[in-house]
């Protein structure tokens, strides 16, 4: 498995702090923000991780992920506020293709076995109808989602935000854990200051997002049980006999109330 990425906006927090001086009719240009000094930018930038997070839609990053299985693929483009360009069975030859090998297959003489036979089963079928005149588009039906395949990726920052908060928990299966720890790394890499922006679900809310996965051994550290029950019970009672309207005001240098 590997995560390239390939392309981004080497200025995305200069955008991200001009959208939202631009939803606020700041009298800030980019070229401004730009030649502000770090320290003016990270607390505007800490400001924006508590408001509305369309401005974040702004930052726009490009992986390109090589040696993963069809399986994790399939869970990867349920995200549909990303853009995707895969490897396609249907006129690529799959005759040598290769196969993820999970490890509990792996620490299993017998399973390994076993697994390795059915691998060549498939691309031993393929290949005889692909032989036989059968079109690529139909042979690739043998082919299963263990077989390894490349994809591109463009997500933006409120996408890895989303996608952070459910695949770096413990509960997501193991090689897309293993992809997006590594495509955070790789923006984090260029962009240290995006870090806060793609944390896992628990770790931005203090609760944890799947409560009955009892096995997370990060649970116990989340707000849980009977503490977490009344408060719930207590918000939703407010909530539903109290009338509220904010009236958000421009304070200062492009930050509300």
């Amino acid at each position: 498995m590997k995560v390239e990425l390939i392309d981004y906006q080497k200025n995305a927090l200069d955008i991200l702090l001009y959208s939202k001086n631009t939803r606020l009719q700041g009298t800030q240009t980019l070229e401004s923000i730009a030649a502000k000094p770090m320290e003016w930018k990270l607390d505007h930038l800490s400001y924006m991780l508590d408001t509305i997070q369309s401005s974040w839609e702004f930052a726009d990053y490009i992986f390109e992920i090589t040696g993963v299985s069809r399986a994790f693929t399939h869970q990867l483009v349920r995200t549909r506020t990303a853009s995707y360009a895969q490897e396609t069975q249907r006129a690529v030859d799959m005759s040598e293709v290769e196969f993820i090998m999970p490890k509990s297959i792996m620490a299993n003489r017998r399973t390994y076995e076993t697994y390795i036979d059915a691998i060549d089963v498939q691309k031993d079928t393929y290949s005889r109808l692909v032989e036989d005149d059968i079109p690529r588009q139909d042979a690739r039906n043998i082919i299963g989602t263990g077989s390894l395949t490349s994809i591109m990726i463009k997500a933006n920052l409120r996408t890895l935000h989303t996608m952070g908060e459910l695949r770096l928990c413990t509960r997501t299966q193991g090689e897309y854990q293993q992809v997006f720890r590594e495509m955070k790394a790789r923006v984090v890499e260029v962009h240290p200051w995006a870090e806060d922006f793609i944390q896992v679900f628990c770790a931005n809310h203090g609760t944890c997002m799947f409560p009955r996965y009892t096995q997370c051994p990060i649970q116990k550290y989340t707000i849980s049980g009977e503490l977490l029950d009344t408060a719930k019970k207590l918000i939703k009672a407010q909530a539903e006999i109290t009338i509220h309207e904010s009236n958000p005001v421009v304070r200062s240098e492009g930050k509300t109330m």
